[in-house]
């Protein structure tokens, strides 16, 4: 048998490169091509044998020589509160992946994650914890999708990436992901429903103003200043703040749309009157939308949320520089909410059991 790296990860090719696959590398008739994409990818086929118009012989070939695996789930909590339901996944390595399913009036959100783990160190987040094991593929972001909306039985109409890893640090993958994604072959999601986060890798964002894609960005800022970013956010060491705006400027030039900023309130950090002053002065010449985010709290860390008064005074502030800024709906709090809290529980368990 083949080893798992040398086999074809068919669910990440486009329809293009499937059909030369297909017609050149398994010498299949081209309409098999398309027949496969709509199985995997609108159907959400969990193998082969749900496949029922591929003959037997084909089968066998894809299974000889492709990558298809699903994901596997392993745990999910439901929120008592307000239905939101947290995913984890083992994928065909073992590793483990984070995703979060929202219910609101306008639909139904799902948040992925775009890696196994994380590199950037930002300070008040769980998915850095045990530092970044790898990428992941456009088959595995697209799967997360797929298992919670076969899972939930509700079609995905919203999604971001904003959960455990840097998507920018995984770009050629994410950008064939969104495509992939919005494919009309599909699941067809509008790429006007799309949200990627960064937190803020100056020259992928100037690479994703060019790649003629209607996503909105959302900058991970979490700082007025640059003191206070590098020292919640390392990222900042090497792309200083200006040189971010600089780039969310860039990129609504080219693109035409609008930046979210992500702003975690840290209490007695970031969440002062002085600070929203700041970060007014900062960013209230962008056509952008602020979103502050009451910090999660997490053990291995002594940050804590500010009161909802201290936030709505932030929120109150701000308005005086932006056209619009949001205090986010806090969805699952009775569950581990937080990016990458579920994964990690998990994960010490295992070593304490070794």
């Amino acid at each position: 048998m083949c080893n798992e790296k040398e086999l074809t990860d068919i669910r990440s090719l486009n329809l293009t490169e499937l059909t030369d696959y297909v017609t050149t590398e398994l010498g299949e008739p081209k309409f098999r091509a398309k027949q496969l994409y709509e199985w995997m990818h609108q159907h959400l086929a969990q193998d082969y044998d749900e496949m029922k118009n591929i003959p037997k012989s084909l089968k066998e070939k894809l299974a000889a020589n492709c990558n298809y695996h699903p994901l596997k789930k392993i745990d999910m909590q439901v929120s008592k509160i307000d239905g939101t339901r947290k995913y984890l996944f083992e994928l065909y390595d073992g590793q483990m992946v984070e995703s979060v399913w929202m219910s609101y009036k306008h639909g139904n959100s799902v948040c992925i994650s775009s890696q196994v783990g994380c590199k950037m160190g930002c300070r008040f987040c769980a998915s850095t914890l045990d530092g970044w094991v790898r990428n992941l593929t456009p088959s595995e972001m697209l799967g997360q999708i797929y298992a919670i909306q076969k899972d939930t039985g509700e079609r995905v109409s919203n999604l971001v990436v904003m959960g455990t890893g840097e998507p920018m640090d995984n770009y050629d993958n994410i950008v064939k992901f969104v495509r992939l994604l919005s494919d009309e072959n599909g699941l067809n999601i509008s790429q006007r429903n799309i949200t990627v986060s960064t937190c803020g890798i100056v020259p992928r964002i100037k690479q994703l103003a060019e790649e003629d894609l209607t996503i909105t960005l959302a900058i991970s800022l979490h700082a007025p200043n640059q003191q206070k970013r590098a020292e919640l956010m390392p990222v900042a060491n090497k792309y200083e703040i200006h040189e971010l705006i600089d780039a969310c400027e860039y990129y609504f030039k080219k693109t035409g749309r609008r930046i979210t900023f992500e702003y975690s309130l840290v209490g007695g950090v970031n969440d002062r009157d002085e600070d929203a002053a700041e970060l007014g002065q900062l960013i209230g010449h962008l056509n952008c939308h602020v979103n502050l985010i009451p910090v999660n709290p997490i053990k291995e860390r002594d940050f804590v949320s500010p009161s909802m008064d201290r936030a709505y005074a932030f929120q109150k502030k701000i308005e005086k520089y932006v056209n619009n800024a949001t205090i986010r709906r806090e969805m699952g709090r009775d569950i581990d909410g937080a990016c990458g809290q579920l994964r990690k529980r998990h994960s010490d368990a295992l070593k304490g059991n070794n």
